[in-house]
């Protein structure tokens, strides 16, 4: 009796420790890829204003609706429903260029249609974070997994996130451009033109004084 009863309990215990274990094993990360990847979110504001120019007052609704959503550096500016070179074009070329930003070329598609004679003003603003991080849920030690640790990644995809001028360049890449000889030339210049060190001679540090 007593092992007939002993083996469905043992049966039991074992169906219930298969799934935790299956899970208990995604947990490690065994691989040299971080689990902790940037993640770019955008968001468009929009805002219609006459095609054929802005007169003062739209002007200053446009000011007050860019101090409103916050535009800073890193927002991209594009106007969508406006041919190139009309009043408002340039109009609102120079609200943004107040900002210290610029018009760049190409809307994106937005939701709803453009009025007859009205453009839309394009506000882009991707972000990139890294959640979860830091991430200390496991112990470093001991490591019987030989896996890499849960922070792995945090630090160094944050700076990244934190750091890239365009977050989308992270989602879709960009191509190299040409090597600008100019630069080159401007650093090389400073170096030759900057005088020896041991010009002033060797300064001498007073051993008098002091506690």
């Amino acid at each position: 009796m007593e092992s007939s009863m002993t083996r469905p309990i043992l049966l039991a215990l074992v169906a219930i420790a298969l799934p935790f274990g299956a899970a208990h094993a995604d947990r490690f990360n065994r691989g040299v890829d971080s689990v902790h990847q940037p993640v770019v979110q955008r968001s468009d504001y929009v805002f219609d204003v006459p095609g054929n120019g802005l007169d003062p007052a739209e002007g200053t609704r446009v000011h007050q609706w860019f101090d409103a959503i916050g535009l800073a550096y890193g927002d991209r500016i594009s106007i969508d429903g406006s041919a190139s070179g009309t009043g408002s074009n340039r109009d609102i070329a120079a609200i943004v260029g107040d900002y210290g930003l610029f018009v760049s070329p190409g809307a994106p598609v937005t939701e709803g249609a453009i009025a007859p004679g009205y453009a839309r003003i394009v506000v882009s603003r991707s972000t990139a974070t890294v959640s979860g991080c830091p991430d200390y849920s496991q112990a470093s030690q001991p490591n019987f997994t030989a896996a890499a640790s849960s922070n792995y990644g945090c630090a160094i995809n944050s700076t990244l996130a934190a750091m890239v001028a365009n977050p989308e360049d992270l989602v879709r890449g960009r191509e190299a451009g040409p090597p600008n000889a100019d630069t080159a030339a401007k650093a090389i210049k400073v170096w030759r033109n900057a005088d020896p060190t041991s010009k002033a001679g060797l300064k001498l540090e007073a051993t008098k004084g002091g506690n």
